[in-house]
């Protein structure tokens, strides 16, 4: 049974999500590909939701979008008296959604063990979904360790890694990083079967 939609993750926050997200969203769109985005659990404002809602032409509403908005840009677990989160809404967003639309681009929250609470990680709510997964990682020195962690945390969780999309953009790097040029490469090299797509988006196209 093909997958209604794929989870995006991140090797940590600030790593570009939201950019591949929007991209990948558009990209679809203009294809004819009735593509819609989604970020379940935003913390410290709604300007990821809200590049989401834009992206998809605002077929859906900003609250079936994010149903869960926090106003701390803190992970879930860290802000005092934080609502507890419920999985079953959000399902029942991405049901509705994924009824209408296809495919559904879920967004997570930083990355993948960003804890929601004192027992549920952001991997709990991707294990809910059941989606495969994209890892979108900084094209800098570090990101092999980063990524192969995050990519066998994944597996560990019984979740497939679809693709690595290893984001290039400029002020995350040093012009002397030597790392830049090899990345790809070697991520390659570890992790056989699974695509490693480089700076443009457009790739992810070949996924549907």
């Amino acid at each position: 049974m093909k997958a209604r939609g794929f989870f995006i993750t991140g090797t940590d926050t600030g790593v570009g999500k939201t950019w591949v997200t929007t991209h990948w969203l558009r990209h679809l769109r203009q294809a004819g590909i009735d593509a819609v985005g989604m970020k379940p659990v935003e913390c410290g404002g709604r300007e990821d939701a809200t590049a989401i809602h834009e992206a998809c032409d605002r077929i859906a509403t900003l609250d079936e979008i994010n149903p869960v908005s926090l106003p701390e840009p803190l992970a879930p677990a860290a802000i005092p008296g934080a609502p507890c989160i419920a999985f079953d809404e959000i399902l029942a967003n991405f049901n509705l959604l994924s009824l209408l639309h296809f495919p559904v681009l879920v967004e997570g929250a930083g990355g993948w063990l960003v804890p929601i609470d004192r027992d549920r990680t952001m991997a709990d709510l991707a294990v809910a979904l059941g989606l495969p997964v994209i890892v979108v990682a900084a094209n800098r020195l570090g990101v092999l360790n980063h990524t192969l962690l995050t990519v066998r945390a994944i597996e560990a969780s019984g979740l497939v890694c679809r693709a690595v999309f290893l984001n290039d953009l400029d002020e995350w790097t040093k012009p002397d990083d030597l790392s830049r040029e090899s990345n790809a490469r070697v991520l390659r090299d570890h992790l056989p079967g699974i695509p490693v797509i480089e700076r443009d988006p457009a790739a992810l196209l070949d996924l549907i």
